[in-house]
């Protein structure tokens, strides 16, 4: 074996080791990396030759967690990792995003990225190493790769920036941000954050950047000492210069003539194709599948310069707008009766219906990951059918596009929910795409915004987002920042940036960047265009719906929470589960309880307030502390020679003896009580062991003395 190992400080004494040689071998390039208990492997092996006819990168990339890693064995059935989480999905989006930009164009080989997490330690986020491990098996292999990049996760800790911080701090986190990038660039932005404003995140940006840098050095000194200098030769694609001359000479002005007439995306569809049509008709017969093939690529190529070219030239948009104007904005709330709570949004060609279901504790979802497993009060779900863009595709679940733009609503309004006990619900918003011309993600960040409210759960403030774009010419230095984009204008710039926020600052975010030299000045500036377009999407909301309805729906259930003390727990379940059963059959209301920070969480649960108050007294009563003085209305659980016991409240019996029964003397208890009698009695003591002394005799009128015999 020959073991090669670097590593670096994070800047605070935590050490990253990055080791290759040792495992994995037969792969193209592996490493281990390895921060105190936690380890990762990453693999990469891509396969010599292309597919013919193959014209873009096949790179898939995985991310999976070992339960052995954290000393756990998989629950469900087969006990056995399966299907990649939620969370999985997440992450590898996060090292695909990062990693597909820095391969050559012209590179069409199957590609697989595998990483693996094979220990863990539970305060130290596998998350953050996990593209820092990607990048360095890439490095260390012959695979072409215009790297090393890096990730890092950046956070604001008690005021202070810090890089990929300890699980256990990021509780206190007013900012988090997954950033990537490569020595010279941040390439990929995620994250959340509390309200703060655009120079807070330039700020933990650059700040991200500096620790990048200093993480990609070492990797070239890996490469090199390696002696993977030197990338493997490759031939994936065959070009034609004087087809490609013939189809911009008899195409390029048509197409941008086209794309300059304006008009919504089905008349440019018609005319993009018509054009492609008119040249392939004047082809020869007998011309081979594989020229057309080339040809519609170049003609790609055309519809990229064309439509790039009249933006930066002459400011002008397919759809005909300016490059700071929005599309205009329609909603509706209520617009589905029967659910808690519903919006319908819709911004140009892009719709979304959304839809909120309030649950309770029963409905969390439960999570069993290798690193995480608890539960999860609030869901977001989005949907993307075919339909949507007008395409034929059968529904086969969420995919990881759909992850991934579920996850970026969900960061925005989880960020702007009720705490603790002001949100006592289990809330579940899905948003169903009905047209999507341009950031669904977006409108569905809107529409939950207004689903919300009309479902009347009182967030912290509304919140909206936008999708921006950026259009660069290298040569001239001329750039466009444009603002709401549409799906033309995402797949043919080069940076999708979406910014969510309230009034008072950003919540979350997420950006793609797909070329190199972006400059903190350009970032700014679009970070201050997106602040007026979502103000402006914004006030257009606001018209439908401003405030959160002061009360549920009707039909919504409802839900009481009370806060107890630990003791009373075992009182409210009783004996295998008989009390808190009983309850929940006799008053129809579901009853959960658990014991947080040393209290106990009571959660009640009805569709009608007959059963939440029936209950709650039921529960209140159980729970509530005798008091001295008091009268109660008791009932006699047993006769004993010397008095009675008397339960005054649930549970709780105190003695009545003999001697307060009546004022006058009883000598024995026959026949003057009988077990079930209730009585009203007088709480006059409770001594240190928690014993009960009743009264039944100072309730009633105390007879006179009889008068004196007179002398």
């Amino acid at each position: 074996m020959n073991v090669i190992k670097k590593s670096f400080d994070l800047g605070d004494g935590r050490i990253v080791e990055i080791e290759t040689g040792k495992l994995a071998k037969q792969a193209d390039g592996s490493v281990v990396v390895k921060m105190g208990d936690t380890m990762l492997l990453a693999t990469v092996v891509s396969t010599v030759g292309a597919k013919p006819g193959t014209d873009f990168l096949p790179l898939s990339v995985d991310y999976q967690e070992k339960y052995a890693a954290t000393g756990r064995i998989p629950g469900g059935f087969l006990r056995r990792e399966a299907r990649l989480s939620d969370y999985e999905v997440l992450i590898s989006r996060l090292v695909d995003r990062a990693l597909r930009p820095q391969f050559p164009s012209d590179y069409h080989s199957d590609t697989q990225v595998m990483i693996s997490l094979i220990s863990a330690d539970k305060n130290i986020m596998p998350d953050c190493l996990a593209g820092l491990a990607a990048s360095a098996a890439l490095s260390v292999s012959d695979i072409p790769f215009n790297g090393p990049i890096s990730e890092v996760r950046v956070a604001k800790i008690d005021g202070k920036l810090v890089i990929n911080p300890f699980a256990s701090d990021l509780e206190r986190a007013t900012l988090e941000f997954m950033v990537a990038g490569s020595a010279n660039d941040i390439c990929m932005v995620e994250g959340e954050c509390d309200e703060i404003q655009e120079d807070e995140m330039v700020e933990a940006l650059k700040f991200a950047h500096d620790a990048i840098k200093v993480q990609c050095a070492v990797q070239v000194e890996l490469t090199e000492a390696t002696g993977k200098t030197v990338k493997r030769e490759y031939s994936h694609e065959d070009h034609d210069a004087d087809l490609k001359a013939k189809v911009y000479a008899d195409t390029y002005d048509k197409v941008y003539a086209v794309a300059k007439a304006g008009g919504n995306k089905d008349v440019r569809k018609e005319g993009f194709t018509a054009i492609i049509n008119e040249f392939f008709e004047a082809m020869p017969e007998d011309t081979a599948d594989l020229t057309k093939a080339m040809a519609k690529h170049y003609y790609h190529d055309v519809q990229y310069d064309a439509i790039r070219n009249l933006l930066l030239d002459e400011g002008i948009r397919l759809d005909g707008r300016q490059t700071t104007e929005i599309r205009p904005i329609w909603s509706e709330v209520g617009y589905l009766p029967a659910a808690h709570g519903s919006a319908v949004f819709t911004r140009g060609e892009t719709q979304s219906l959304t839809s909120v279901t309030l649950g309770s504790k029963d409905d969390e979802q439960m999570i069993d990951g290798a690193f995480f497993n608890g539960y999860q009060k609030f869901l977001l779900h989005y949907n993307f059918p075919g339909f949507s863009t007008g395409e034929v595709r059968p529904n086969r679940g969420a995919g990881r596009r759909e992850i991934g733009h579920g996850n970026l609503a969900q960061r925005s309004l989880k960020k702007v929910l009720p705490q603790g006990e002001a949100n006592p619900y289990t809330i579940r918003v899905v948003s169903d795409i009905l047209e999507s011309n341009g950031s669904s993600s977006m409108a569905t960040v809107c529409a939950g915004t207004l689903a919300l409210m009309d479902a009347g759960i009182k967030i912290k403030a509304p919140v909206s987002g936008i999708a921006m774009g950026l259009i660069t010419d290298e040569k001239t230095g001329k750039y466009a920042i444009l603002s709401d984009i549409l799906g033309d204008e995402d797949h043919l710039g080069d940076m999708d940036f979406k910014v969510t926020g309230t009034e008072n600052g950003i919540v979350a975010c997420q950006m793609d960047l797909k070329i190199n030299g972006l400059s903190y000045e350009v970032l700014t500036k679009a970070l201050l265009q997106a602040k007026d377009g979502r103000l402006h999407i914004l006030n257009e909301m606001k018209k439908t719906i401003s405030t959160p309805n002061e009360d549920y729906k009707p039909h919504a259930p409802r839900i009481v929470s009370l806060t107890i003390d630990k003791e009373f727990i075992g009182a409210i379940i009783g004996p295998g589960g008989k009390i808190i059963q009983e309850m929940q059959r006799e008053t129809g209301a579901s009853i959960s309880i658990e014991e947080v920070d040393g209290k106990g969480i009571v959660e009640v649960f009805a569709d009608n307030k007959a059963a939440i108050d029936a209950a709650v007294t039921r529960i209140r009563n159980i729970v509530a502390k005798p008091e001295i003085g008091e009268i109660y209305q008791g009932k006699v659980k047993s006769i004993m020679p010397f008095g009675a016991f008397v339960e005054v409240m649930p549970g709780k019996d105190g003695l009545l003896h003999i001697s307060e029964i009546s004022w006058e003397r009883l000598e024995t208890m026959d026949g003057v009580l009988k077990e079930g009698d209730k009585i009203e009695v007088k709480l006059l003591d409770i001594d240190k062991q928690g014993k009960m002394k009743l009264s039944r005799k100072v309730l009633l009128p105390r007879p006179e003395k009889p008068a004196a015999p007179k002398a």
